[in-house]
């Protein structure tokens, strides 16, 4: 492929992908808003927000099935299309219900076009390339992440609540027209197994039981979530095992990488969104931080996140993904002494210290787990092993998330973050080579 049309991939890919993070987290300014709109308390206004991660959570494993099967372009025009029909509908929402409903359309269409445009990218980049284009791609969606709730900030204040699904509308379509008209033309080796319905929807139920239970704030909830876990979760693994074509192929983790690689990025992603929820409420009643100020200091966690990974990028190809994910835990597990000892310290200059270190920490190793992933199973299975990795990145958010919820103290998490990291460091060390690991996943 010419240089010009990698780029011209690259750029339509990165449209669709980076929204879909920036409309994850620009949409926490404007409940506010939106409960004042609607008339509706903030406690119903938040299924807004926990739907759209929901149907995100359920939906990026099947979604990369359908890929192999259909075809990643296919999935990928279908979830833009999707993500325009569904911004449009949110926009013009007359009532929280079709808000709500609009919102799970749109986390259908993150889900359908990130797993698959991560298995387009593996089909027309160059191995050697690869690691970069992946670095481009972190970057894009932590810088997207991290400046969701600034933009979205700066569009209520300017129009309305709706501006912020109004301006996805002509990036959508530009997206959407260079798919069409300038993507290149591969060979896709399209899977001729079905969809497994009954596995996707025990799927389903074990992944939304998990998440209501963590949400969930009465006895009677904790009960019934954890009857339904107990009863999804093992229905579901035994379905898997026992069917010719899974929604899940548990075989991929006989390859010590994807295992590894997958529960790095669940690790990693669980320090980083605890981080990122906890640090705020940490600024303000340890440091006396207002509001403003907490979120520009976090801001910065961000933005060296979004740094070291496009520079964890760059290094792959020279260090190798084991010593980068072993970086990226050993440098965690710094960051989070130096959260410990931010308990006991008033020092602001220390407290961004301590975020710096951290947002490196974070996103160092992200292009390297993704990588390690990816190398251990065929082109035909890309989106598979990439729902399967972005599943496993939610779950890490999910578990952080309950985490909070159950623990008091400051002390008490940080001691928890640094046992994480340190087990981090352990799990680093059964990654392997992107060719062994090849060598691996052919032998299993």
């Amino acid at each position: 492929m010419s240089s010009k049309k990698e780029w011209a991939l690259i750029v339509s890919l990165l449209l669709g992908a980076i929204l879909v993070p920036i409309n994850s987290t620009m949409i926490a300014v404007a409940l506010s808003s939106i409960s004042h709109t609607y008339n509706e308390s903030i406690a119903s206004i938040t299924w807004v927000v926990t739907v759209y991660l929901i149907v995100m959570a359920v939906t990026q494993p099947i979604a990369g099935k359908l890929g192999d099967m259909y075809g990643n372009k296919t999935m990928y025009l279908w979830g833009v299309g999707l993500f325009l029909i569904a911004s449009l509908g949110c926009a013009l929402s007359p009532s929280l219900f079709l808000l709500i409903v609009f919102r799970a359309l749109q986390a259908v269409g993150g889900a359908l076009l990130t797993p698959n445009s991560i298995a387009i990218i593996r089909h027309v980049v160059s191995e050697k390339r690869l690691p970069k284009v992946f670095g481009y791609f972190g970057l894009g969606a932590g810088l997207g992440a991290a400046l969701g709730p600034f933009i979205g900030s700066l569009l209520i204040d300017s129009f309305s609540w709706h501006s912020i699904f109004w301006v996805n509308i002509p990036f959508l379509a530009i997206a959407l027209f260079t798919a069409l008209t300038m993507f290149p033309q591969y060979k896709e080796n399209k899977s001729e197994a079905p969809l497994d319905i009954i596995g996707s929807l025990l799927l389903a139920g074990s992944i939304v039981s998990i998440i209501l239970l963590t949400k969930n704030e009465s006895s009677w909830g904790y009960a019934l979530y954890s009857i339904l876990i107990l009863l999804f979760v093992p229905l579901f693994f035994r379905r898997e095992k026992r069917t010719q074509h899974p929604i899940i192929d548990f075989a991929l983790f006989k390859s010590s990488t994807f295992t590894n690689a997958n529960l790095s990025v669940l690790l990693s992603n669980l320090m980083m969104y605890a981080v990122l929820l906890i640090m705020p409420l940490f600024m303000t009643n340890q440091f006396g931080l207002n509001t403003s100020n907490s979120g520009m200091a976090l801001s910065v966690f961000s933005i060296f996140m979004s740094a070291s990974n496009w520079a964890g990028a760059q290094l792959h190809q020279k260090w190798g993904a084991k010593k980068i994910i072993f970086l990226s835990f050993a440098l965690m597990a710094g960051a989070n002494l130096l959260f410990l000892l931010l308990s006991s310290s008033h020092s602001v200059s220390f407290l961004m210290i301590s975020l710096i270190l951290g947002g490196l920490a974070s996103g160092v190793g992200l292009t390297s787990m993704q990588v390690s992933s990816l190398a251990t199973v065929e082109p035909a299975m890309s989106g598979v092993a990439s729902g399967i990795f972005s599943t496993f990145r939610y779950f890490g958010s999910i578990i952080s998330s309950a985490l909070i919820g159950l623990i008091s103290g400051y002390h008490t998490l940080f001691i928890i973050l640094f046992a994480v990291s340190v087990i981090g460091v352990f799990v680093s060390l059964g990654i392997k080579s992107d060719e062994t690991a090849r060598m691996e996943q052919n032998s299993a």
